[in-house]
């Protein structure tokens, strides 16, 4: 990875990560209202910067990311160009994303506690029923539907912030056009495997999401492609209490409503689907503040 000194008005610290479309660093604000605060940039990848659709893709990220603003979700501050690359600034997470969280838990052998569980499906749907309800400036229902919801994009810092994060492949009702089969696999619903993406694809990822938390390991397996997409077509896996006898029955309740192959039969919105959790956790237990220490202790204080 080429390292820039600077891109536009930040000062360019240091690399962050990399993915199949964009690169990230760590930077520090130069001038303006950001100057001496870091962030994370993320840039399209320069080999792409000439491809019409990759850069159309970033774009409408960083147009539809701009207008979120919500505790639970990383905040764009920034979208700009320099050059031929295009960019956007947004909060810095410095923590871990859930995925490797739950990785650590099974390297370690240890089950993540019920009440983080909960907790932590529950501010992802505060986070999805925002989105989903989404305006523009003008007041016009944005009709996001993120398409990528699983544990790799929802963060834990250090100090307790809880954010989803990635709308790289989220799809807005503003934009039009056919419907397509995006996000990783296995969180797909039967419906998606259709092509056919409605915010219910959103609460059946939330849904995985909640039982690899707790078993950690995902619902909807098999050897091959096919078979995975045949166990969700058929909502077919393990109960919980059967991989955990610990876990209350009616945690296999919520999820057996979640998995319905019936979008019409499973929770109407993601405000139903964080509602029927509140029960089920201690609000003194699980708290941000709780849960980001248990992770500080998962990787160590400079892992």
């Amino acid at each position: 990875m080429t390292i820039p000194a600077r891109i536009g008005p930040w000062d360019v610290l240091r690399p962050a990560g990399k993915g199949g479309m964009a690169e990230v660093f760590r930077v520090r604000g130069l001038e303006g209202p950001f100057e001496g605060k870091e962030y994370a940039l993320k840039r399209l990848l320069p080999t792409l910067e000439a491809d019409a659709d990759a850069v159309k893709l970033f774009s409408a990220e960083a147009e539809l990311s701009r207008h979120l603003h919500h505790p639970n979700i990383v905040e764009v501050v920034d979208v700009g160009r320099e050059g031929t690359s295009i960019y956007m600034v947004m909060d810095f997470i410095d923590g871990r994303d859930v995925g490797q969280i739950v990785k650590r838990c099974r390297q370690k052998k240890v089950f993540w506690p019920v009440d983080f569980a909960v907790y932590l499906t529950k501010a992802l749907l505060d986070a999805l029923e925002y989105a989903h309800h989404a305006t523009d400036p003008s007041g016009r229902p944005l009709g996001i539907i993120h398409c990528d919801v699983s544990p790799s994009n929802f963060f834990v810092s250090r100090t307790g912030e809880l954010k989803l994060g990635d709308f790289g492949v989220a799809r807005s009702l503003i934009e039009g056009g056919p419907d397509q089969v995006m996000g990783k696999p296995y969180y797909l619903s039967p419906e998606a495997l259709e092509g056919h993406l409605t915010p219910q694809v959103d609460l059946w990822a939330v849904g995985v999401t909640l039982y690899e938390l707790i078993t950690l390991q995902r619902p909807f397996q098999g050897k091959t492609p096919d078979e995975v997409f045949d166990a969700i077509r058929h909502s077919r896996y393990v109960p919980v209490q059967q991989l955990r006898p610990d876990v209350p029955s009616v945690i296999d309740g919520l999820l057996a409503r979640a998995f319905d192959a019936e979008p019409e039969l499973r929770y109407p919105s993601a405000a139903s689907f964080a509602q029927a959790l509140m029960p089920l956790y201690d609000e003194r237990v699980g708290t941000p503040l709780a849960i980001s220490a248990v992770v500080r202790g998962l990787f160590g204080t400079t892992d």
